[in-house]
């Protein structure tokens, strides 16, 4: 018995270091110009090994997704434990989405993203995924809401609408921040992504007041 957990602990081990190197490699190259021969090498194992774990190159690069956001959801999980009001929740949400260098920031994956919408587009499977990871997205942003409405911070509102139209938005906000859009920068992609949402929320917009200078 010992032996087979450890069997499983090596595999979980060996499993996770080629979701690493996948999720690597497709966000500096891109899916099509990456191979499962170049994820094997990456981590010294052979392609068969690879597509013994995962199958096809299409799986390999939802899991690979899957696998990246982890760290963005159990710090998220955190976050929601931690920060008590819908307000900051949002504004938090939205500086981990689109703002780079922020250490849960989703930015560094949305390479993946692309490609696996591209994907989607073509293969019913790899949609069928696409699908599952958009309700976990969606999912999360109505979490945030209900609570705001169930701790009375704001009124009662289509929480499920709400969720649709708001990770649209950000989506939509990423490509253009993504792209370096000379109009859409991550100053104002995160102002319009948080003026929607308060306006649709109705959330408190009053901003703190500035700190004033000490005297000398």
């Amino acid at each position: 018995m010992a032996a087979r957990v450890n069997g499983d602990a090596v595999a979980d081990v060996r499993r996770d270091q080629m979701l690493a190197a996948a999720a690597t490699l497709i966000a500096e190259r891109g899916f099509s110009d990456t191979r499962i021969a170049d994820v094997a090498g990456r981590v010294g194992a052979s392609p068969a090994l690879v597509i013994y774990y995962f199958g096809t190159k299409d799986s390999l690069l939802t899991e690979a997704l899957r696998w990246s956001e982890r760290s963005f959801y159990a710090a998220t999980e955190e976050m929601l434990r931690t920060t008590p009001t819908i307000r900051r929740r949002l504004e938090t949400l939205v500086e981990w989405t689109l703002v780079p260098d922020v250490p849960t920031s989703m930015t560094s994956d949305w390479g993946l993203w692309f490609d696996l919408w591209a994907q989607a587009f073509r293969h019913p499977g790899v949609n069928k995924d696409r699908a599952e990871l958009d309700a976990q997205w969606r999912d999360l942003i109505s979490r945030v809401v209900q609570a705001g409405v169930d701790d009375g911070e704001i009124a009662a509102v289509d929480v499920e609408t709400f969720a649709i139209m708001w990770c649209s938005l950000l989506d939509g906000l990423v490509v253009q921040v993504a792209l370096e859009d000379p109009v859409v920068g991550v100053e104002r992609a995160c102002q319009v992504a948080l003026d929607v949402a308060f306006k649709e929320l109705g959330v408190n917009t009053g901003k703190p007041r500035r700190r004033t200078a000490k005297k000398a």
